[in-house]
Formats: C-alpha cells, structure tokens, sequence
C-alpha cells in the first residue's frame, strides 16, 4: 500500500521541508507532574525553531472538566504554548482532540504529563521522522523513582524499559513519547479508540491499525523522555493491577482488530488459552520461587498470573477500568 504525498515538492524530499510541529501535553488532576514537566518541553520547543527547519508549538489539553491546569499553563510563553479543555472523560478522547487540534500540523508528539523531556529530546525525533518517511517514531521512556523500590518488584525488573537501535521497526507503541506523521494519520482516517477509554489500550490499538495498513513505526534510542513514578505506583499491588490491565487489553485490541466474526471467535480462544497457560506456568513458576526463596522467580510467577487473568477476562469481553474516576469516568 502506498501513501499520497503532497504536491508540495519539499514533502517529497524531507531533509529540506519546513514542518510544523505540535507538542501535545495531555493533562488530568497531576499539578506537580506539568510544574515539573512542562517547563522543559517549552526550552526544547525554543530550541528547535532556533534551527529554521521546524516551527513548534505546544497544546496542552486539560481533560478535567473544570480546568484545573489553566491557571498554571497561563503562566508560561503564550505565543508557544496553547491551551484547551476535553470535556470528555478518557485518555482517548483527550487524545483525539488533540488530532482535532493540530490540523494544520504536519507532526504531533504526545508526551505525558507525569514525564519530564531529558536535555535532547525533540531533536532526534524529528531527525528520525526526517531519514525514515515513517507513520510515527517512538522514543525512550526512562523511569526516576521517588524512593527505594520494594525488593520483590526490584527482584522482577518490572520497570525494566524498551531499547533498541535508532531505526528499528516496531509493530506496536505507547503515545508516551511518541511522534506522528499527521498526513498519514490523515490519509488513514485513524482515530483513537473511545471503548478503551476507560481501561487503556488505546495506543496499542491505534498503533497496531498503523502497521496493518502498511504504515511503519520505528525507533528513536536517542530521544528519552523520564517517567516520574511516585510511591504508590512502585509497590507491588501497583504492579500487579497494572499487568493485568495491560493482559486485559492485550486481549480486548485483539478482539477489535478482528474483522470477522470467524476471526473474533479464533481471538477469543487463543488469548483464553494463552491466559490459561500463563495461568498455569506463573503459578508454578511462583511456588518455585517460594520453596527456592528467589524473589525474581516468585515475583515473575505472580506477574503472569494476573497477566493471563486479565488476557482471559479481555477475551470475553470483561474489562478491568484502571482509569476509571469515582463518578463512573475516566482518569488519565
């Protein structure tokens, strides 16, 4: 499958175009995690319109109702930084409106709002998008940790992150750091998924329709962006809650990627079947690790556990709402 390019003949040879480019910051109720953020992300914009090849701006969109990051966000350089709220709860929706807001950009980055950019990393992403022509290109994400990890989930490596050379084509990405090519999203008609707003998968779901329709995702080593993982998220119920979340939507985009009630059903028992296993094999893997004393094969057993609970209850239609707010709505 091939894309329409525009007229434009700079489009036709990247490394001379002018694009624009947004920053989108998706924000709900964490103050302290856009204080600390965002800040940078306006440094890193200054800097790259110094080099003439590229005019940044910054979105932020407030996905509380109320606006509770406006008073801060109207501090910073308004001639960079724009700022809208999205009503509607869920990180989809949030995200979505960012698409809507961003028509005129040739590229959009999303960066969260609990992640603080580390000293180069605009840069390379846009470089990377430059030599490779793909859909999107997807950065580091490096945690920092307000405190001592608890040993069991230190033993389980759970916050151990991707990396791989610049230029490695990917069959799936988090929007965590992530740069899209608007014209291709565009041309595919792509949106992000609302069903999924209220347990996540959305950019599993969004990025895997990518790579199905031919469109290319790759890998940028060189841009990081840094995770702050405050306390309540480095222990181990955290972590459990969070793999089966992540078991859960694993198999719901399966089942919404089907395209045939045939293809529907053969997902459903593959991922039951694949939870069960994972069943299984994590509950030996963990009594080992009891009877052994190796925190690492207790915690890895006990991880899988959940993952397969949450791939079974997904593949039947089940979801567990990680994001979901005390009033039935959607945290981010």
């Amino acid at each position: 499958m091939t894309f329409p390019t525009n007229a434009d003949p700079l489009r036709a040879d990247p490394a001379r175009q002018v694009v624009t480019l947004t920053v989108a910051v998706l924000t709900y109720l964490r103050p302290e995690g856009l204080r600390r953020g965002l800040p940078a992300i306006v440094e890193q914009v200054r800097a790259i319109n110094a080099d003439h090849s590229v005019l940044a701006n910054i979105l932020v969109v407030d996905n509380d109702a109320d606006g509770s990051a406006g008073t801060f966000v109207a501090t910073l350089d308004a001639d960079l930084v724009r700022y809208v709220i999205e009503p509607e709860p869920g990180i989809a929706a949030a995200r979505n409106r960012a698409l809507d807001e961003t028509g005129d950009s040739d590229l959009l980055v999303y960066i969260d709002d609990d992640e603080r950019p580390t000293a180069d990393w605009l840069r390379p992403l846009v470089a990377t998008w430059r030599s490779s022509r793909a859909a999107a290109v997807m950065g580091r994400i490096v945690p920092e940790f307000s405190g001592d990890l608890d040993p069991w989930v230190a033993a389980g490596s759970f916050f151990r992150r991707r990396s791989m050379t610049t230029g490695t084509e990917i069959e799936v990405a988090a929007t965590n750091n992530l740069l899209l090519d608007l014209q291709q999203v565009r041309d595919l008609g792509l949106r992000f998924d609302v069903r999924l707003g209220l347990c996540g998968g959305e950019d599993s779901l969004f990025s895997h329709q990518l790579t199905r329709r031919k469109a290319r995702i790759v890998w940028c080593e060189e841009s990081a962006a840094t995770d702050f993982v405050p306390v309540e998220r480095s222990g181990r119920r955290w972590v459990l809650m969070r793999t089966l979340s992540h078991g859960n939507t694993t198999s719901l985009v399966a089942v919404f990627l089907a395209e045939t009630g045939a293809q529907r059903v053969g997902g459903r028992v593959k991922h039951t079947i694949g939870g069960l296993t994972r069943i299984g094999g994590g509950c030996a893997r963990g009594i080992f690790g009891l009877a052994t004393g190796s925190l690492r094969h207790e915690a890895r057993g006990l991880r899988a556990v959940f993952r397969g609970a949450g791939m079974v209850a997904g593949a039947w239609g089940f979801t567990y709402q990680e994001y979901a707010r005390p009033t039935s709505t959607v945290q981010d």
